[in-house]
């Protein structure tokens, strides 16, 4: 087992290795950028090693930085959390060359997953069932017509490297498709250094699944049930829940076969997430695979009762899977609210000094955070400052100490999400598991402006 990990990485996640890591006796390493020296995960850390100015690239994203403060503290291990370098192919590469183990999967997979087309491309050799859509990237405005044409409109131009909803334009008819495509490809090439894109067919009112995978450096792997993460804005997760009310236990089994299959295909290794689109009809399609933690990973959590970043360290370790997939069991409902630093009508950035800070608590009531009374929200990163996590034994239950929790949360100082939470909890289309991924739109007091 190692002795000490490095955490690349900030917040709630930095501080959620810290602890896995304290838990399994290793010590701890954070990296932190000028603008958050007083953080906890700073403080929590056995040792921190400043790694630039806030501006990310040039401190959570500065690969030379960080490699040094490995070598500088004798890290064996780095762990990347979410965001940053977390996805990075070449940060995994260069760790394997200075022969510190990145806590993660291969740069091959890595590569592979992280090219949306040609991901597509191996899964439909594989038989997983695919989104219909474009052979591979779409190289010019006259191919893209002609791809939209054949899939039937309406379409959706995704960035082959994309991630978070950027680099991504929905096109509902012919004389949509030229300015949709151009303006996928800036941001595409602004967001990512990648001007890539395909083309997929676009459901209406379709929900999202995602499947928590976790495959050891043997080549066992295990699937968890599926977390809904349909409560969306502009492709960002909001609500998110496990198990999804709309998914009976012979979909679970066929949604988890299938990402087993994609974890074959892409030959994946560690904690990883195979996400797809569920239509009215109850046919799913694959999407693509996040070869990384999830910010949600606590409601899978919550509702197995496995740690999934102690396994992470585990299987990094070279140690296999202490369990078998009918030992991966359900234990009643989770749901997770993602509290952000934003105004709740217009969902615009809201930074400052938080003021107050009042977490609540209570049987099954979770929440990750790493921000504290006097913690400054600044503009330069992210603006989660909490995961809100419930588990109960039924739905109904969760949604009930979901309500109650949320009214005992108070962030004062700052603008945040809750309000929203609230009226989605009130909602009695969400009550009843009535929902999909233009929920929000239909909430038309909640909608921006």
């Amino acid at each position: 087992m190692f002795k000490k990990i490095l955490v690349a990485n900030r917040g709630e996640i930095a501080l959620r290795i810290i602890r896995a890591c304290r838990e399994m006796d290793i010590q701890s390493v954070a990296i932190y950028s000028e603008a958050d020296a007083g953080s906890p995960h700073v403080r929590f850390a056995d040792e921190s090693v400043c790694v630039g100015p806030p501006d990310p690239a040039l401190s959570y994203r500065n690969i030379p930085n960080i490699l040094s403060a490995s070598e500088i503290t004798g890290s064996e291990a780095i762990h990347p959390g979410y965001g940053f370098l977390a996805e990075n192919a070449h940060f995994a590469e260069v760790c394997e060359a200075a022969e510190i183990k990145f806590i993660g999967p291969s740069p091959d997979s890595i590569v592979l997953l992280g090219d949306k087309a040609k991901a597509r491309s191996v899964m439909i050799e594989n038989g997983v069932p695919v989104v219909p859509g474009s052979k591979g990237r779409i190289l010019g405005e006259k191919e893209a017509h002609e791809a939209a044409e054949q899939i039937g409109y309406p379409v959706i131009i995704k960035a082959v490297a994309g991630g978070g909803g950027r680099g991504m334009r929905l096109a509902w008819k012919a004389e949509e498709i030229e300015q949709a495509f151009q303006t996928a490809q800036m941001e595409a090439k602004a967001s990512f250094g990648d001007d890539g894109v395909y083309i997929e067919k676009y459901f209406i009112d379709p929900r999202h699944i995602e499947i928590q995978v976790l495959a050891d450096e043997k080549g066992k792997a295990v699937y968890f049930q599926e977390r809904d993460c349909s409560i969306q804005r502009r492709h960002q997760k909001l609500i998110e829940e496990s198990p999804s009310p709309a998914v009976d236990d012979a979909l679970r089994k066929e949604l988890g076969r299938a990402a087993l299959k994609v974890v074959e295909a892409a030959h994946y290794k560690n904690a990883g997430t195979v996400e797809f689109l569920l239509d009215k009809d109850q046919k799913f399609y694959f999407i693509e695979m996040n070869t990384r933690i999830q910010v949600e990973h606590a409601v899978t959590e919550m509702a197995t009762g496995i740690d999934l970043v102690k396994q992470q360290i585990q299987i990094a370790a070279g140690k296999p899977l202490a369990f078998k997939q009918s030992q991966v069991k359900s234990l009643g409902h989770s749901i997770e609210c993602r509290i952000n630093a934003e105004c709740p009508e217009k969902f615009t950035p809201s930074t400052g000094v938080i003021t107050a800070f009042h977490l609540p608590g209570g049987p099954g009531i979770r929440v990750d955070t790493a921000a504290d009374v006097q913690s400054v929200v600044t503009p330069y990163y992210d603006s989660l400052i909490a995961k809100l996590i419930v588990h109960a034994d039924s739905r109904d239950e969760a949604i009930k100490k979901m309500k109650g929790a949320l009214s005992e949360f108070v962030i004062e100082g700052i603008k945040t999400s809750i309000p929203f939470h609230r009226k989605v909890f009130d909602n009695p289309g969400f009550i009843k598991g009535r929902y999909s991924t233009s929920f929000l739109e239909r909430l038309s007091s909640a909608t921006p402006s």
